[in-house]
């Protein structure tokens, strides 16, 4: 069984629905009447120009904006008004393409500031650190320790993250997320900024993200090759309207893609 195969066979039911989604700010149209849907356990990729309206897709579906127009389906639960506490809490995790990580805290301390949700203790107990409290960390912190095995920084775990190179930096961002232990993951340019082997490495750790834990991965990326190779579904915005979406190839081959984004030579 081929791989591209047996991914298809894990693929399951929708889990976000977006309808109709129409977003403004002032007079400005970021968002026109967009409709799309994610799939359980897949890989679905928003591409398009600068300005397209991506990043502030994913601030609709973590509900950092709330759109004029259209609802959100969440597994199986509609809403007209989302925050982001509440998409946090039904599992759906975020990184930035600015990155906002503690560059003076360690490595660990940034990734076990991603488990704060999961906590139960009071911040007093958290911070005595006595009883059922310091249980809890001790079960938290293994839970980091294991995301920083998976992501292979042990080297730098105790390390402050601002003085890791810019892509080990993007991996303690994922590291931070995946602490949430989300069901839907949103990645704004995970790869942005990165060389030819650094590329590979994220793209390597968002597969096994996807293969391993079984997180459903939305991914915004401006490197076609990227995207061609781990999505299994891509959504095109242009000038925040949707002018394609389906399997990779059948994007790569669509005519008003290839005007408005991919460009003749592709």
């Amino acid at each position: 069984m081929t791989q591209s195969t047996s991914r298809n066979d894990r693929i399951g039911e929708v889990i976000l629905d977006l309808q109709h989604i129409s977003l403004a700010f002032g007079g400005v149209k970021a968002l026109t009447d967009i409709s799309f849907d994610v799939r359980e356990h897949e890989i679905r990729a928003i591409i398009g120009p600068n300005g397209a309206g991506k990043s502030s897709m994913l601030n609709v579906i973590n509900g950092v904006y709330t759109p004029q127009q259209g609802e959100i389906r969440l597994h199986g639960e509609q809403f007209r008004r989302m925050t982001p506490r509440r998409a946090a809490e039904m599992g759906v995790a975020r990184t930035f393409q600015n990155l906002a990580l503690f560059k003076g805290m360690s490595v660990l301390d940034n990734i076990m500031a991603g488990r704060n949700l999961r906590m139960t203790s009071s911040l007093f107990a958290q911070a005595i650190r006595l009883g059922p409290a310091a249980r809890e960390e001790m079960q938290h912190r293994q839970f980091v320790e294991n995301i920083i095995d998976f992501l292979e920084i042990q080297a730098f775990r105790k390390t402050p993250v601002g003085r890791l190179p810019y892509g080990l930096q993007k991996r303690v961002d994922l590291g931070r997320a995946l602490a949430m232990e989300p069901r839907i993951l949103l990645l704004d340019e995970p790869m942005a900024g990165m060389n030819i082997e650094e590329k590979q490495d994220m793209s390597r750790f968002i597969l096994d993200v996807n293969d391993e834990f079984g997180t459903t991965i939305v991914l915004i990326e401006h490197d076609m090759g990227v995207v061609m190779d781990i999505s299994d579904r891509v959504v095109v915005l242009d000038y925040g309207k949707k002018i394609g979406d389906g399997e990779p190839e059948a994007v790569r081959a669509n005519e008003d893609v290839v005007r408005a984004y991919l460009g003749v030579a592709h």
